[in-house]
């Protein structure tokens, strides 16, 4: 009986100390600091305690009901923490994923402007080049048939003539004012009297 009351004694001791919902995850724990306990009273005795095994812990209702209200509310707890959480992730991840399509967004805009500024330059170079290359083309032409009616033994006022032709193609209709060398005048002057000439001589016939 005094081992009996000794070891109930022992366990309220142990059991005080802790946690109630620690004392139904712990039995070996308790085991062990009664076994020592008992083991320590009982030695004057001439008892040796070995083992001591719990068998089970038998709360009251009332204990028993708190019990649950406690481990609802951890439930419940552990459900907000959890829920919370979840919503922050999501949250921060619509977040990055506005972040990452504005970026990517402004990227593509960019390019955009980038390749279109160089279609633009591509084709005003294109156009430049298209120009020079038919200014180019006209003037090797006129310098071929230049060559050509010297080759065929064509005189100097036959040369200043296709110069004017050059100079009225080169006007082109537009241009207010052309300098012409004293050179091309002088033929001009030539040519326009001997045009005077033939125009004058078959009024002197009918005369």
């Amino acid at each position: 009986m005094a081992i009996e009351n000794l070891t109930a004694t022992t366990l309220r001791n142990i059991i005080g100390d802790m946690e109630l919902d620690e004392t139904l995850t712990s039995r070996e724990i308790i085991n062990t600091r009664m076994r020592a306990s008992l083991d320590v009273a009982t030695d004057p005795w001439g008892i040796k305690v070995t083992r001591v095994e719990l068998k089970n812990i038998t709360p009251p209702a009332a204990i028993r009901e708190a019990m649950e209200k406690q481990m609802k509310a951890e439930r419940e707890r552990r459900e907000a923490i959890l829920k919370a959480e979840g919503e922050k992730k999501s949250a921060v991840l619509v977040a990055e994923g506005r972040k990452e399509s504005m970026i990517l967004q402004a990227e593509a805009d960019k390019q955009a402007v980038i390749l279109k500024a160089e279609a633009e330059r591509e084709k005003m170079i294109k156009e430049a080049e298209g120009r020079a290359q038919a200014i180019l083309k006209e003037q090797e032409a006129n310098a071929e048939s230049i060559k050509l009616i010297r080759e065929a033994g064509a005189d100097d006022a036959v040369l200043t003539l296709k110069s004017l032709e050059a100079f009225k193609a080169a006007a082109n209709g537009k241009a207010t004012k052309i300098i012409i060398p004293s050179e091309i005048q002088g033929i001009a002057g030539l040519v326009s009297s001997l045009k005077g000439i033939a125009e004058d001589a078959p009024e002197k016939e009918e005369a």
